[in-house]
């Protein structure tokens, strides 16, 4: 599956492990994650497309938004802590957070169903794992509907100007992190 709700056609480009970019002329046949498959899926975009916004709570219950932020580049994770590859990629997120928090807000979307994912759950395992990045929730699934997340973890890059430069379906590593982070403060 393709990030085609958020990548529309035309020029995309894939951030690779070697750190260039490689086109792809239809970003909707870019092979990516699914919770069925290993490998993961990056794309970057060529030409602006605005990030849609989206509302979630925070720890206090507070309505938060995307478009609160503009005006700093920001990371998008959606995330939930059941997820093995989600789990598995925080740890860089955390330490991402730590160098360049400052600079750049990271929005770590819980996908809270109520169910398999409660927002007490998901404060547990990040205070057990000491984790200090901002964690928000989604808990009607709004955010998740805006941008058509169907596999976690999924990942966005937006720059200061609310256009998303880069996402990745599935779980990254942190040369990978570094370089969406790189995309969205150029």
């Amino acid at each position: 599956r393709s990030l085609s709700g958020t990548v529309k056609p035309g020029t995309a480009s894939a951030l690779s492990e070697s750190g260039a970019d490689t086109t792809a002329a239809d970003p909707s046949n870019a092979s990516a994650a699914s919770s069925e498959s290993p490998t993961a899926s990056a794309v970057a975009s060529e030409t602006p497309i605005a990030a849609p916004d989206f509302t979630v709570k925070d720890a206090e219950g507070k309505d938060v938004k995307l478009s609160d932020f503009k005006g700093k580049p920001v990371v998008i994770n959606f995330w939930a802590s059941w997820c093995p590859p989600c789990k598995s990629e925080l740890p860089d997120f955390e330490a991402a957070y730590k160098e360049v928090g400052e600079d750049v807000v990271f929005m770590m979307v819980d996908l809270t169903d109520g169910q398999r994912e409660t927002q007490e759950k998901a404060q547990s395992y990040v205070a057990d794992k000491g984790f200090t990045f901002p964690v928000y929730f989604d808990l009607s699934q709004e955010a998740a509907a805006t941008y058509g997340i169907s596999s976690i973890p999924t990942s966005l890059f937006v720059d200061k100007d609310g256009n998303i430069t880069a996402g990745m379906e599935g779980a990254m590593d942190r040369a990978t992190l570094d370089r969406g982070i790189a995309r969205a403060m150029k």
